[in-house]
């Protein structure tokens, strides 16, 4: 069914007009647990003042594939019945029924809002040898150039023109055609979205540090993917397939890279405490999310490594300086004594 007829579409508008209130609430749920969710992310790199430890890959196909899942909601036949039934039915009713598209839409916003701060911050070749120069091993990533910040930017400004401008033609002139095309929209999406996790697992694995990445978001998010995906199936159904599955694949690929994110987590805790065991001053991480504190402390303490034996640079100084000063003074002829002398 490519389209509804009017007197198909006031049937719909009829299921429409006395919502389920268990299922109207989920949603609900979900799209105040969605904004809640991306909160620690979009903190965490405005704090830092960096997006060091973000992959631009990452960044880049999860750009574009929540816009593709936006197109895909927002041109699909039962997305766009939806909408028409408000003229038919009551406010409430409309605004239980746009909730699915609230969902995806708050989505994309809040990535498309990582993105934005990914570009700000992108941290430069200075900042990551320094970084480098203060942890206890070398990175194994390459430097970050800022040809990666251009390609996501021309990439996604394009990728969202594209869709706009495809999406509204057909919708305007072809609407027999939006089954098919929100479908599309949906398998790339999918695919994109089954690989958007992939460089940024590779890239935390190497980086061996979780840098600006926020374990509290994956938290939250990789149980609410799967969630959201129910509430989605719930309005759509299974010829909505495109539409969902798209975060059922995301959610396993975030937990993988959960899995490692907590792990680097565990080996730095444990190394901190075996430092204080010791007798060092540095104390161990109570943050997953690390704030200003917690970056000077696990600068030195990245992928569990220690670095006991690293002389403290003021320490250093200090004893080169006092050997200086022992040397002027040895250099120094004695006086002679006054009372000798007379």
């Amino acid at each position: 069914m490519d389209f509804l007829t009017d007197a198909a579409l006031s049937a719909h508008c009829q299921r429409l007009a006395h919502p389920s209130p268990s299922t109207v609430g989920l949603a609900a749920v979900l799209v105040v647990g969605l904004v809640c969710s991306y909160l620690p992310q979009h903190i965490k790199i405005i704090q830092h003042r960096t997006s060091e430890g973000l992959s631009p890959w990452w960044v880049l196909l999860g750009g574009l594939s929540s816009s593709m899942a936006l197109g895909n909601i927002l041109t699909l036949p039962a997305s766009r019945a939806d909408m028409s039934c408000c003229n038919e039915v009551s406010g409430g009713a409309c605004a239980a029924a746009l909730l699915g598209i609230v969902q995806i839409g708050c989505q994309w916003a809040c990535f498309m809002f990582i993105v934005l701060l990914f570009l700000i911050f992108f941290p430069s070749a200075t900042d990551f040898d320094l970084s480098a120069s203060t942890a206890s091993h070398h990175h194994s990533t390459p430097p970050p150039r800022r040809r990666d910040a251009i390609i996501v930017a021309s990439t996604t400004v394009l990728a969202l023109l594209t869709i706009g401008i495809v999406s509204l033609a057909l919708v305007a002139a072809w609407p027999s055609h939006t089954q098919a095309w929100a479908n599309l929209l949906g398998i790339i999406a999918g695919i994109l979205s089954a690989i958007q996790y992939l460089p940024q697992i590779w890239y935390t694995y190497h980086l061996r540090d979780i840098a600006s990445l926020s374990v509290t978001t994956m938290l939250i998010q990789v149980p609410g993917s799967f969630l959201f995906a129910f509430s989605l199936y719930q309005r759509v159904g299974w010829e909505g397939w495109s539409t969902w599955l798209v975060y059922c694949v995301s959610g396993v690929l975030q937990g993988a890279l959960l899995g490692i994110a907590i792990s680097y987590y565990i080996a730095n805790k444990n190394a901190a405490n075996k430092l204080e065991g010791d007798g060092d001053s540095i104390r161990p991480v109570d943050d997953v999310d690390g704030g200003a504190d917690a970056d000077e402390r696990t600068a030195l303490l990245r992928n569990g490594h220690s670095v006991k034996g690293r002389p403290i640079a003021g320490t250093h100084r200090s004893n080169a300086s006092q050997r200086q000063l022992g040397k002027l003074y040895a250099a120094t002829p004695p006086e002679h004594d006054s009372d000798r002398s007379a």
